[in-house]
Formats: C-alpha cells, sequence, structure tokens
C-alpha cells in the first residue's frame, strides 16, 4: 500500500454481486422446476453438469458476502440476510458457519486447532495412497462440513439457527411444489459440486505445499469466471476486504509482488497432480502453534 496507495480504491463493495446472485438463485429455481418430470439419469446428468457448477459458484459468492463485499462493512447484517438467500438453493444451511470459520482462516492461517481449512490428523494418515486420496477428494463437502466439529467446534449463534430454519423451509417447499427429484438435484448438485469436480481444484490449490515454502498460491486460468475471482488467491489473502472482480487490477497494479510468484493455470491439472503425487497428501499444509491472544468470531 506504501508503494500502490492506489489499491485502496478497491475496498469498497461489488454491488453488481447482489443482482448476480439473485439471477443464480432464480436459475436454480427454473432448474428445479425443469427437472421434476425428467427421468433421473437426466436428473443425475443435469446435476453435475449444471447444478454442480451453480452451487459451487454460489459458495463461492457466500464467501464473498462473508468478506461483506455485497452491502460493505457499514451494513454487516444486510450481508448476512443476503447470505442467508444465497444459501437456498444449496439445500443445506452454511452461509453463516462459513462466515465465522473462514474469518478464523485469515486471522489466523494455518492456526493449530483454529483454522479448520487444515485437514486433521486422521486425513493426513489415512489418506495417503493415490486410490484414498481419491476418495478424499471426491468426499471433500463432507470433511469440510465434519471437520470444524472435531477441531474448533463453536456455540451455535441466533443467526445460524435463522440459517437453519430458513434453509427447511426453502427445501420443504420445493418439495412441495416440484416434488423429490428436484430435491435430489439440488442436493446432489451441492455435493457433487464440492467433490470430483474441475471448479473443487482451488480447494487443494489454494494451499497445499507444492513447493516447499510456498503455502499459497494464484490460479489465473478461466474458471475465475465462474468463481468470482477465488483463483487470485494471494491478492485476496493480502487484501481481503477488496471483492473478487477487483482482485485483477490488484495484480495488474502490483505486478511485481505477484507476478514471480509459483501459479497455475489449470485446477484440474492440481487435482491429478494430488493424487498422482506421492509426495503430496492432505498433511502438505503449514500448520503454526498460535501464540499470544486468539480472538475468533
Amino acid at each position: 500500500l506504501a508503494k500502490h496507495p492506489e489499491i485502496k480504491a478497491l475496498m469498497k463493495p461489488d454491488y453488481n454481486l447482489i443482482w448476480v446472485v439473485v439471477l443464480m438463485v432464480l436459475a436454480q429455481l427454473t432448474a428445479f422446476y425443469l427437472v421434476k418430470d425428467l427421468d433421473w439419469k437426466w436428473v443425475v446428468f443435469w446435476a453435475y453438469v449444471f447444478g454442480s457448477c451453480i452451487s459451487h459458484s454460489m459458495t463461492l459468492a457466500i464467501h464473498e458476502i462473508s468478506h461483506n463485499s455485497a452491502f460493505g462493512n457499514s451494513k454487516a447484517m444486510w450481508n448476512r440476510w443476503f447470505g442467508i438467500f444465497a444459501n437456498l438453493p444449496l439445500g443445506l444451511p452454511y452461509s453463516i458457519s462459513f462466515k465465522r470459520y473462514h474469518m478464523d482462516h485469515h486471522r489466523y492461517l494455518g492456526g493449530d486447532g483454529i483454522d479448520v481449512d487444515i485437514p486433521t490428523n486422521f486425513e493426513g494418515w489415512f489418506f495417503c495412497t493415490r486410490f484414498r486420496k481419491f476418495i478424499w477428494i471426491v468426499l471433500q463437502p463432507f470433511f469440510y462440513a465434519i471437520r470444524p466439529l472435531c477441531i474448533n467446534p463453536k456455540p451455535i449463534t441466533r443467526l445460524e439457527v435463522i440459517n437453519l430454519l430458513a434453509q427447511l423451509a426453502f427445501d420443504v417447499a420445493v418439495y412441495y411444489l416440484w416434488g423429490v427429484k428436484s430435491i435430489f438435484y439440488m442436493l446432489a448438485g451441492s455435493v457433487l459440486g464440492l467433490g470430483l469436480h474441475p471448479i473443487s481444484g482451488h480447494f487443494i490449490a489454494e494451499h497445499y505445499m507444492f513447493l516447499k515454502g510456498h503455502e499459497t498460491y494464484s490460479y489465473y486460468g478461466p474458471l475465475n469466471l465462474l468463481t468470482f475471482n477465488v483463483g487470485y488467491h494471494n491478492e485476496h489473502h493480502d487484501f481481503p476486504n477488496i471483492p473478487g472482480k477487483s482482485l485483477p487490477l490488484v495484480k495488474k497494479i502490483a505486478a511485481e509482488y505477484y507476478d514471480n510468484l509459483p501459479q497455475y493455470n489449470s485446477w484440474i491439472k492440481v487435482l491429478y497432480d494430488f493424487v498422482m503425487d506421492d509426495t503430496i497428501s492432505p498433511y502438505s499444509r503449514m500448520k503454526r502453534q498460535l501464540k499470544g491472544e486468539v480472538k475468533q468470531d
């Protein structure tokens, strides 16, 4: 910032995010209606080909909202309510809990017992062969859901209860209006989209040490168009209050800080390399013993 103070001008809400999220919710509602009378094979097909992309993209919209990118820091609660709305087509409550744990990830990156993005010792010990690592990728959404309860359980908040009740009401409404195939499409899309899917390469690309000494990596490929530029991950951790839309400008302005860092151009290759490289496993993360006072959300 001392060298490039113009970056401060990028620290403002991205109001276009609001309309993009609304359109994504409407797209999924339309899909719920369209799949209700299809054969099961086509429900599964569209859940993976279309629903999974929208669902994973929506989790990254929720990531943006967790940083108050939709309405700004001055309207933090507006962002929380909007996150609950964005959560609806995923089928499972996610937004409020993600916000609480994700802020810890930024404050205490790699913090042992705090950053639940780090796999458990069991994951590192068991998923150590190529086949098991493949299964671990398939099951990633389950580990991301269960891991916080094992590593750093937190008391349930009022907003999390509201998130849960709103989600249950929405799911019941979808079932009542369009039936079990729409519910399956919704839930299967979320599970498939966060598991064995090209976009899921970002889970591993972001912080797994493929090169010793480098614990955060950026990806500059085309899938950033579907993921609100989450691939610009070094830039995001440097400036978490800058919306994803503006992260390419951060890289352009401060190119001398980012261009020479290790980077990816394919999340699919990241997934392949993770499975096939015997030196990489869920253990390949930097873990720190935190000192001093720890303040969690």
